[in-house]
């Protein structure tokens, strides 16, 4: 979890708008986690389901080292049954964080600078869920952000960006993506951008963020 609850908050609260009645999600771990905390707050957990790549369908994910449980699931399946259904398109949505995205809007979860952590089952749930949101910051390492009812400010921004111009290796393609008629967001704790045929599209700024120099003088 982000050692800023802040930006998570922020993130999460955001995110959480582009969930509607009966849709079938997945949530993954680290900032999307807070997705699931704005659910229940708007009463929208009550009206869509949850799901969890263990197997559980329904209920209130867990979230840190317990990842996967799920709790007061209204049913769990094995593994392969739960993959069965991401593999064939059954996620109306879901939430996944990133380390960085480029221009193309490729997105990179498995390899961080000097590190692989491996893409897991990210691609399988991207590839064939209709709308994506990924959440992740603007940039990191020592981004720091005060959020009062709202008024979103930078009070310093981190060293590296997670906007770029091309991604060290891709988990997620663009490209595949608008192929495949998907739908994608990109939420930060700054701006919302939109995957479109010419790339990436800003679609939203928060208030209090000024456009020109906390968004378009970084990218």
């Amino acid at each position: 979890m982000l050692k800023d609850n802040t930006i998570g908050k922020i993130i999460g609260r955001r995110a959480a708008k582009e969930l509607r009645v009966d849709d079938i999600v997945n949530i993954g771990i680290g900032i999307p986690e807070m997705v699931s905390r704005y659910a229940r707050k708007s009463g929208m957990l009550d009206m869509v389901t949850l799901t969890v790549e263990s197997g559980g369908i329904g209920g209130f994910p867990v979230s840190g080292e317990a990842f996967g449980a799920m709790i007061g699931a209204a049913s769990v399946y094995n593994m392969a049954n739960q993959f069965d259904l991401y593999n064939n398109g059954g996620l109306d949505i879901c939430f996944m964080g990133g380390i960085e995205v480029d221009r193309f809007g490729n997105v990179n979860a498995h390899k961080g600078p000097g590190a692989f952590a491996g893409v897991g089952g990210f691609a399988n749930i991207t590839a064939k869920t209709a709308t994506v949101v990924f959440c992740l910051t603007f940039d990191t390492k020592g981004l720091a952000v005060e959020d009062n009812d709202g008024i979103v400010t930078i009070k310093n921004e981190g060293s590296i960006p997670k906007f770029v111009n091309d991604v060290r290796s891709i988990s997620f393609s663009g490209k595949r993506a608008l192929a495949n008629r998907q739908r994608v967001i990109y939420v930060t704790e700054r701006c919302v951008f939109e995957l479109t045929e010419k790339g990436l599209k800003l679609i939203e700024v928060y208030p209090g963020i000024d456009l020109e120099h906390d968004i378009l003088n970084k990218l």
